[in-house]
């Protein structure tokens, strides 16, 4: 049986619970199985779940109600710290973020306006702490004296070697380019990511004992079989390396390019100019990048076209409209046919416009080509940014075979794992990270044959959570963006908030995390609450609570009638954490606390 957490973020010596354990009466009537303290029974996992819709969707379950209470506070530092503890890069993923958490966020739902800029925010605290200060974690454990390879410097790579660290291993990672960082260095734009965040934040990585070396390529059965010699674990986080290739005829003509390759090319200073009409498939970030790099690259006319509706596209609209500011021009539902050319070079791209057709087993609808809509647009060069896959191929001949299915992680050798793109296929930066962290746990739990690393709900009394009714009003603050005319293949477009408008920002948060609960023993039905509610129905009068065999609460019974009810509730869904109802409270029996879920470890 395991024994007591450790919070290994800020301390590795053992928690002591504070306050009493509920009684069991209590327990049932509480959202939560602890007056304070630490918790880890379905119930309190629960109200995470049910509560905290932000942190929930985001793939590292970083604490975003925490985070965005420290920015409207001014703790910067605090704020980043938060964020690298939960998610490894915060400067990086606070600028191309594919942001999952906003669509969740709360103040985004149907009536409340426009979710929080939760990413613009995680930049904010980046951008307003000390640059000169490189924040390095403090180890969950001791030395263990294993040793651990990670091939391939990305996200997910880094990721992983930086938990295995804190976790007490010695950690070496093998990179093939000059550079770590995978396509954070050699993928992304630096008018989207300035290099600097970058290496900042690797070098925040090697601070907790990680080794990079770089110039160290794995070609084939023999290299692994001599590093798994050398070492007790081996994670494989190369990537998806292979570019999805459409069979469109004509694909083999010169001026035809992989996005990828064109990126790494003009971010490398390889391409440093690039001339007439270019034509960009597909609708990602990558076609995105690839369009606005080609534009800055000195491009007559740059056109991007998608197969699938505007709604489909893998991208932010803000990215979309800021390309569209710099001249380029964008047609949905829009496929190639055939690239067309003379003499073996490019000349032109034949296309038709497409309908939507019926949704797959993903979820996504598939197309239809509509034959009597085909037209012809010139092109010299055509960026295709259609997608990444696993090079099956080469894996199969790595291992010795295809993976084994359904075990996350793991392959066929005992020493070897796999963590990011190379096991999903293509993802974000953010799904990245959560996969370097969870084969990390993986791979220590193999290797320690026991679990050291879990979650755990942490709760704590409150006195106030500082938000007040004005702050719903507050509309979602813009981020300033470089004037056209200044934009640069180096210049970072977007410039960030300024701090009044990063704090105001943070300040539109709910802070999800907080809980308002009325104890209806002490309660004396008084109303007061009632009437000072600033949202119909975030307190509602009920003849009783539904819960299901493990204690969680799954329906309300509501009252019949005004006088008809045996207790008062406040539905967190709709609360907006203003403390009006316990400000008016004649008999304080409205308690507040904190209720966060935290990364933890233990030993057994």
């Amino acid at each position: 049986m395991n024994k007591p957490y450790y919070q290994w973020y800020r301390t590795t010596a053992p928690y002591k619970k504070t306050g009493q354990p509920l009684s069991a009466e209590r327990v049932r009537q509480n959202a939560l199985t602890a007056g304070q303290g630490w918790a880890t029974s379905a119930k309190d996992f629960h109200w995470i779940e049910q509560n905290i819709p932000c942190q929930m969707a985001c793939p590292a379950k970083t604490d975003i109600p925490g985070y965005l209470d420290a920015i409207a506070r001014g703790d910067y530092r605090e704020a980043y710290e938060i964020n690298l503890r939960d998610n490894v890069f915060p400067a990086v993923l606070g600028r191309v973020c594919t942001r999952p958490c906003e669509p969740a966020c709360r103040h985004g739902w149907e009536g409340l306006g426009e979710p929080v800029a939760i990413c613009f925010s995680k930049r904010s605290a980046a951008d307003f702490m000390d640059r000169q200060e490189l924040i390095t974690l403090e180890p969950m454990f001791e030395k263990t004296g294993l040793k651990i390879t990670v091939v391939g410097s990305g996200a997910a790579g880094l990721t992983a070697a930086r938990e295995l660290a804190l976790l007490g291993h010695e950690v070496t990672v093998l990179e093939k380019e000059q550079e770590p960082g995978g396509l954070m260095i050699h993928g992304i734009p630096e008018f989207r990511l300035p290099r600097e965040w970058v290496r900042r934040e690797i070098e925040q990585i090697q601070r907790t004992g990680v080794d990079i070396r770089c110039g160290q390529e794995i070609s084939g059965p023999a290299d692994l079989e001599r590093l798994t010699g050398n070492c007790d674990a081996l994670v494989l986080a190369v990537g998806t390396s292979r570019p999805y290739l459409p069979e469109i005829p004509g694909a083999a003509l010169t001026g035809v390019h992989t996005g990828l390759t064109f990126l790494r090319s003009a971010n490398l200073g390889e391409t440093k100019a690039i001339e007439g009409n270019v034509v960009v498939i597909g609708g990602g970030f990558t076609a995105v990048d690839c369009a606005r790099m080609a534009k800055r690259l000195g491009a007559d006319s740059v056109q991007v076209f998608y197969r699938r509706t505007e709604a489909e596209m893998y991208i932010s609209p803000h990215e979309l409209a800021e390309m569209q500011e710099e001249g380029i021009s964008f047609e949905p539902q829009v496929a190639p046919l055939a690239f067309l050319g003379r003499e073996g070079h490019l000349t032109a791209v034949n296309l038709a416009r497409t309908k939507p057709g019926e949704r797959g087993t993903d979820g996504r609808r598939s197309f239809r080509i509509e034959e009597e809509t085909t037209f012809v647009v010139d092109a010299d060069h055509v960026l295709l940014a259609t997608g990444q896959i696993r090079d099956e191929a080469w894996l199969a001949d790595l291992l010795g075979g295809p993976l084994p299915p359904g075990r996350p992680h793991r392959t066929q050798h005992d020493k070897v794992f796999l963590a990011g793109d190379v096991e999903t296929g293509a993802g974000s930066l953010i799904h990245a990270v959560a996969q370097g962290k969870a084969c990390a746990h993986v791979v220590d739990q193999t290797l320690m044959s026991e679990r050291r690393v879990g979650e755990a709900v942490w709760i704590e009394d409150a006195d106030t959570t500082g938000r007040t009714r004005e702050m719903d009003a507050i509309p979602r603050q813009p981020l300033p963006t470089l004037p056209v005319v200044e934009r640069t293949a180096t210049a970072e477009v977007e410039t960030g908030y300024a701090e009044d408008a990063a704090q105001t920002e943070a300040s539109r948060c709910y802070l999800c995390h907080f809980k308002f609960e009325i104890d209806n023993d002490l309660c004396i039905y008084c109303d007061r609450c009632l009437k000072v509610k600033p949202v119909e129905d975030c307190i509602v009068k009920a003849k009783a609570l539904v819960d299901d065999d493990q204690g969680r609460m799954v329906d309300i019974v509501p009252s019949t009638s005004y006088e008809d009810y045996n207790l008062l509730y406040i539905d967190q869904s709709k609360c907006i954490r203003c403390n009006a109802c316990r400000d008016v409270c004649p008999v304080e029996c409205i308690s507040l606390q904190k209720v966060s879920l935290k990364s933890v470890g233990y030993r057994g």
